[in-house]
């Protein structure tokens, strides 16, 4: 059973039958120490000419709007219990805006590892700093940790050296996440380390590892919408002991491999870790999809098709995870050649594993992934890609007289289309018609579901599951194991709907720069 805003798994109940390392892991509530955590997904009120510089007045008079609509879920989330909210990037002044026409959102954000400022009972103590003031008692009156995203600035020393980094007008613009302790303390700020065709921004000189303590989770760490593909800060977060990432985003979905909540909850089972996700709701640039994701549970939200376009609030109680660390370090044996690897334009010469006649290449995300067909009803299947391979036991269960097209896909190289890194991917997917060139494309439902156990051999050990049924449904699969021999296996049965995909997404970051 699923609702709109699903939750699986209830933390209530807690008995846990999903294993990260094959082992099954029973818990006890009274042995869990829990949080209340929201995320607001949030239909912003836009800036209809970006491009276009406005005053500090006029840009205030857009930013309070949407402060308006924060004050009102912040509110609502109180009520309801949450200790900490988190709002979407880009949340309160929106996109597409050059270095010059952003100009009237900026505020000067002083860093709260150097100084001790609370905005909210010290409004005097720095200029222009209204949404900074407003945020602050947001979370006072609340009695909340509140994180949030806004544009900032800062001064930096223009130098003769070409080499400087400060750029000509001397200053920095960055997309910045804050956060506000329950009492209005501004106790952390991060830049964004990875933008995404955000011209209004620059990449901070070196990456920031930015974490902040609670009195009732211990640390979390913030990431931004594309950080979360990359190692930096993402992977070194994580080998650092957090448990607990902080997700602002404005994230257009990209079926069939990175939707939002797809990888959301990827994320989180394969990393093992507590995911506090915010999504911008926009059917123009085809965003939406939040959630409060655990290793054992996912309490979500992703609009159908016809929706109303409106925010939405999640609540959820969620398990304190234990600071021992998700990952280990990643080995660095593995290089291109013995990890079946290949930059993409150079894939189609590095095939020392005879390709099936059954085998075919079809675009998937714009890259060139190998594919077979799902032929009969029940069976084995591989495919490879380059020295790369992908195995699949299934048993497949058509609604009626459905006709639908199921493939099994490989790819291993660099994805060059809107950002660069090195991946290993392993997906089993709805073709979106009958012909081959269709598998691949994107689809959002499926009538036939599916019993399955997928595997492949990673140069990797940041490989991430999800299984995603019809209608943008999360399933929490039955069983995920990583091997010290780098075989990773996904196995699920039982489906609650048609299956769209289910994936192995291997990130091997250590070969980004090759």
């Amino acid at each position: 059973m699923y609702f709109r805003d699903k939750t699986m798994f209830s933390f209530v109940v807690f008995s846990v039958c999903y294993s990260l390392i094959s082992a099954v892991v029973q818990v006890e509530p009274s042995e869990i120490s829990s949080y209340v955590a929201a995320v607001y997904e949030h239909s912003l009120i836009l800036n209809p000419e970006p491009h276009v510089p406005l005053s500090r007045a006029a840009s205030l008079q857009h930013l309070q709007r949407n402060l308006d609509i924060y004050e009102q879920q912040a509110a609502r989330a109180s009520q309801q219990g949450a200790q900490i909210l988190v709002f979407p990037e880009d949340g309160l002044q929106g996109f597409n805006f050059s270095r010059s026409s952003i100009s009237g959102y900026l505020e000067i954000i002083p860093d709260p590892q150097q100084e001790r400022w609370n905005p909210c009972t010290e409004p005097g103590k720095y200029n222009n700093t209204e949404v900074l003031q407003r945020l602050s008692c947001m979370a006072r009156r609340n009695k909340l940790y509140l994180v949030a995203n806004m544009a900032g600035l800062q001064p930096c020393p223009l130098k003769t050296d070409p080499t400087s980094s400060c750029p000509s007008d001397g200053r920095w613009q960055f997309n910045t996440n804050v956060v506000f302790s329950s009492d209005g303390l501004l106790v952390a700020r991060y830049h964004k380390n990875n933008p995404y065709f955000e011209e209004a921004f620059n990449t901070p000189p070196q990456p920031e590892i930015i974490t902040f303590d609670t009195p009732f989770a211990g640390k979390f760490g913030l990431i931004t919408c594309f950080d979360i593909l990359f190692n930096e800060p993402t992977i070194t977060l994580l080998e650092k002991g957090v448990r607990q990432l902080i997700f602002p985003t404005a994230w257009m979905n990209q079926l069939p491999l990175l939707d939002t909540i797809q990888f959301q909850h990827a994320i989180s089972l394969g990393a093992n870790i507590t995911l506090l996700a915010a999504n911008i709701r926009s059917d123009t640039l085809i965003m939406t999809g939040s959630g409060i994701y655990t290793p054992f549970s996912a309490t979500y939200h992703h609009a159908q098709r016809g929706d109303s376009e409106e925010g939405r609030l999640l609540v959820a109680r969620v398990p304190v995870l234990e600071q021992d660390g998700a990952f280990a370090a990643e080995s660095k044996s593995s290089t291109a050649a013995d990890s079946g690897f290949c930059h993409q334009e150079s894939c189609s010469d590095a095939s020392p594993v005879p390709p099936s006649s059954d085998t075919f290449t079809s675009s998937m995300m714009w890259d060139p992934f190998t594919f077979v067909l799902l032929k009969e009803t029940e069976g084995r299947v591989n495919v490879c890609n380059g020295t790369f391979c992908c195995h699949l036991q299934y048993q497949r269960f058509p609604l009626g007289g459905s006709n639908e097209l199921y493939a099994l896909g490989a790819f291993a190289g660099t994805h060059i289309v809107n950002g660069r890194y090195a991946v290993q991917v392993c997906a089993l997917v709805r073709c979106a018609g009958l012909d081959l060139s269709s598998c691949g494309q994107e689809v959002e439902e499926a009538e036939s579901k599916m019993d399955f156990q997928l595997e492949g051999r990673f140069g990797t050990r940041y490989v991430y599951p999800s299984v995603l049924a019809s209608k943008m449904v999360l399933e929490q699969p039955e069983h995920f194991e990583k091997g010290a021999d780098g075989r990773v296996i996904l196995k699920h049965s039982n489906m609650s709907g048609g299956l769209v995909t289910a994936c192995l997404y291997g990130r091997m970051y250590h070969l980004d720069n090759e």
